[in-house]
Order: C-alpha cells, then structure tokens, then sequence
C-alpha cells in the first residue's frame, strides 16, 4: 500500500471509538484510586502497560498518579524495553518498585527445572511475592480480553482469592458499571481497565496520541530462526539448535515479554499508522502468532492465572 493509499485508508477509518474506551479506562482508574488503600499499576514498558500509563496521566496528570508501578522482572527481558520503562517512570515523575524472578530463585520459592527453562510462567510467584510484601490490595494490568480464550472470562474488577489465585466460577457480575470491591483480609483484586480494546484499538490510541514505544514494535533487522511455525529470534538466552538456517529478516513485536518465551512477526510497518492498517489484515491473535508459551495446551494460560498469574 503506497503512502497516499495509506494516507487516505486512515482518514476514513472511523476512531472515534477510542474516546469512548478511553473515558471508560480513566473512569476505572480514579475508582481504583477512590476504592482500595493499597493499589499498584503492572508497568512492564510494553505497549498496553504504555497506554494505560497514558490514560493515567490523562487521569491524573503529570507527576501525580496516587499508585506506583509495579514490575515483576524475570532477568531476561529485552533491553530496549526495560529501559524505556525506567525512562517512562521518570518522565511521569512515578514511583517505580521492581521485584526480580532471580531474587525468589535465591530465596529458593522458585526453583527452575532446568538453567535453560522459560522464567516466564515463575513470575506469578514474584508477584505474589511483592503483594504481600507492600500489602497491595488491588493490582492494574494491561490485560484485553481480545488476547486470549482464558482473558475473555476475566472481569475488569476480577477477584482473587486468599492464595492469589483467581477462580472463574467466583467472580462477581458487574452490570451498569457497577463493581462489587468486598475484600476479605489476604484478597485482592485485579483491575484491567483497557479489557474492552483490541489490539487495533490499541495501535489507534497510539497513532492517535503519539504514544511512544521502544523501537522492536517497529519494524528492524533481526536474526532468527523459524521453529514450530515461529520466528524465534536468535539471542544468547535463545540460540539457534542444530539444523536450524539463522536469517535476517525484517521484523517488529506485536507483544513483548520474556525474551524465552516472545517472537517477532515479518513486517514491514515502521509507523503506528503502518501497524494500524497491518493490524486490520491480522488474521491471528497477537498471543498465538509470537508466544511460546502460549503454544502448550489450550489451557495453559488459564491455569497460570489460577496459580496467580497477571
């Protein structure tokens, strides 16, 4: 598609929608903020966490959000975004807590199968970890219900129990936009304020309002290998096997976690505006096309959020 085309294309893709769902995020951001003692926003330094930090400061402005963020830090996630989280959090003038995977495997409550296994799936441990060191009663997450079977169960104010683990079965119905908050001692909840967007209404905000973004959801240069119908990028953490043919291709992440666990997709959008008109053409979830953890069972991201995943 030539820029004019594309240029065109976008003037008459409606996003009118996204005020919407933003007045709706901002709404359940102050409720947090009005309802629970204890609160923490999940900032990983990716692109949702990255919108709703926007909508947070829409909320409350600049150098005035009431909760700090939090991140849970599995030691192997991509620099690029790391750092662009340290430098968001700054910028926000934000209290930043990060809790490492490596500092539970040194307390022994993780313990790893082999050196080589994923760390992402332990992270619900350090999670649970740092809920009960600050006490939080309430946790906000970037989650969509788009993303995943298991999501598309969740509530935006989704309950979890004494142990951190959510039951699907007890969760509480939330009609006219009315929440019940009840907590017993050692509950909490789980607030995902954007669980209403799609991954396209995700890369429209970001057009829209300029959001920035570490530079691997843009497409760049990278080696990788192809692996059960993935492209797996060659690093230190994930080397090509024996057999395998490394290539450079042109490539942009359509999700980022844990550098085990995360692939690129081939593409050729260097722009929001570029993703946006990739993303309508999409025919697979973001988690199905780039996560390796998600390729297991069909199951495998509702029992990790029964064992208190994010």
């Amino acid at each position: 598609m030539n820029a004019r085309t594309e240029s065109q294309y976008l003037q008459t893709l409606s996003n009118q929608h996204l005020d919407a769902l933003e007045e709706e995020t901002i709404f359940i951001l102050r409720e947090v903020a009005a309802t629970f003692e204890r609160p923490a926003l999940l900032f990983s330094g990716g692109k949702d966490s990255l919108v709703l930090l926007q909508c947070a400061e829409k909320a409350f402005g600049r150098g005035r959000i009431p909760y700090p963020l939090l991140m849970i830090d599995t030691g192997h996630n991509f620099a690029e975004v790391t750092e662009f989280r340290d430098f968001r959090a700054q910028e926000l003038g934000a209290e930043l807590i990060v809790r490492s995977v490596e500092d539970s495997m040194k307390r022994g409550t993780v313990r790893l199968a082999h050196a080589g296994e994923s760390r992402n799936v332990h992270q619900s441990v350090t999670l649970l970890e740092a809920i009960e060191e600050f006490r939080f009663d309430a946790l906000i997450g970037g989650a969509r219900r788009d993303e995943e079977k298991a999501r598309a169960k969740e509530r935006i104010f989704s309950h979890r129990d004494s142990f951190g683990q959510w039951q699907p079965k007890d969760q509480r119905p939330e009609l006219w936009t009315l929440f019940n908050t009840r907590l017993q001692t050692g509950e909490h909840f789980r607030v995902f304020p954007i669980s209403n967007w799609t991954e396209l209404d995700v890369w429209q905000y970001i057009a829209r309002e300029h959001v920035a973004l570490p530079s691997l959801y843009y497409a760049h240069a990278r080696q990788v290998v192809e692996r059960r119908g993935l492209l797996v990028p060659v690093t230190d953490l994930t080397p090509a096997r024996e057999g395998e043919t490394v290539e450079t291709r042109r490539v942009r992440f359509r999700t980022v976690g844990d550098i085990t666990c995360t692939c690129p997709v081939e593409s050729p959008a260097a722009t929001a505006a570029e993703v946006v008109i990739e993303t309508i053409s999409a025919n697979v979830s973001e988690r199905g096309a780039t996560r390796m953890d998600d390729k297991t069972s069909d199951a495998s991201m509702e029992k990790r959020k029964k064992d208190g995943y994010f």
